[in-house]
């Protein structure tokens, strides 16, 4: 190996470390647990690591890696006949400060928010996640995920609408602008 070469490791091994938050928040997402979130992570950078060699240097790191931690994710999830699944609520926990009536309203208004998006499909979260609290592009989500770019689009439409409109209950269902029961 020409220090060239070393060079890029080193720098790769950087970017790796800098990447660690946002793959946890996307292992976290597809895991629905910690302990397993932490699994997914680890096998992800020791997936990359063994296979420095194929990624290619003019390409985004970020995204190389994103598709590593989601492959392994599928593959988990393909082996296991079923899964145990919980709620995300470290976020909640994060949530602080002086003023007692605030801290309660951002817990309230982050527990619901949390409950619509656990409510959401698995791509509909995907794609929020992705495009919304990572920043991806909608090109690079659809990339990553392997989808064509107006699926990350309807997706992501649909989750917002979805988050910002709670379902109406079963009672209150309308039809052409006519109450249905």
């Amino acid at each position: 190996m020409g220090s060239g070469s070393g060079m890029r490791a080193s720098r790769v091994h950087e970017e790796l470390v800098a990447l660690l938050p946002r793959l946890r928040r996307f292992a976290l997402l597809l895991a629905r647990n910690g302990d397993a979130a932490d699994d997914l992570v680890q096998a992800t950078i020791t997936r990359a690591l063994d296979r420095l060699y194929q990624f290619e240097p003019e390409s985004r790191l970020d995204r190389w890696v994103f598709q590593i931690l989601r492959s392994i994710w599928v593959s988990d999830m393909r082996r296991a006949s079923a899964r145990r699944t919980e709620a995300l609520d470290e976020a909640a926990e994060q949530v602080g400060g002086v003023d007692g009536e605030r801290v309660m309203e951002s817990r309230l208004s982050l527990a619901e928010v949390q409950t619509r998006f656990a409510q959401l499909p698995m791509e509909q979260q995907q794609v929020l996640l992705l495009v919304c609290i990572e920043g991806y592009s909608y090109a690079d989500a659809a990339a990553l995920l392997g989808i064509p770019m107006g699926t990350v689009m309807s997706r992501l439409s649909r989750g917002r609408l979805a988050l910002m409109n709670p379902a109406p209950a079963p009672n209150n269902v309308t039809y052409l602008g006519r109450r249905v029961r």
